[in-house]
């Protein structure tokens, strides 16, 4: 076992950050993950996939996702200090709900046993790719619009 805290925002030797750990910290992700599921559902149920066909809604949900986790981050971990609930609503929540990484693996074996293998490949690499990047424009976009750097402490 490691003496790391499970959050690195949360001192578990600091008692008042252990009240982190109560039931607000999950209710908080309950209902984010519900909004976010719901979220997902409507786009894959607006942009259904065809067999073997390139499955859109899944790449759409994941890449804009990632975008609004490094906008999140960015914002609650260098723009401004944010209530304790929102990184857990936000962003193991509503973000954790919406994407969906699992569907997206599916997806590509779906792709390849309907006897598309090139689509899933692509589907495999552009997801992969096109999220990372959404991360890292979600950050710069952040950080460029609300005059911080990079790894400037929350105001």
């Amino acid at each position: 076992m490691t003496d790391r805290p499970i959050d690195p925002d949360v001192d578990l030797h600091v008692p008042a950050q252990r009240a982190e750990l109560h039931w607000p910290v999950p209710a908080a992700i309950a209902a984010g993950g519900a909004l976010g599921a719901l979220a997902r559902h409507a786009a894959q149920t607006a942009l259904p996939v065809e067999v073997g066909g390139f499955p859109w809604a899944t790449f759409l949900v994941n890449v804009s996702g990632c975008l609004l986790i490094g906008v999140l981050m960015v914002t609650i971990t260098e723009v401004r200090r944010a209530h304790r609930l929102v990184r857990p609503f936000l962003g193991v929540g509503v973000l954790g709900g919406y994407t969906t990484f699992s569907t997206y693996v599916v997806d590509v074996q779906r792709a390849v046993a309907a006897g598309a293998p090139v689509t899933g490949l692509v589907y495999l690499a552009a997801t992969m790719l096109a999220a990372l990047a959404a991360v890292a424009a979600g950050m710069w976009l952040t950080r460029r619009v609300a005059g911080v750097r990079a790894g400037a402490g929350a105001r």
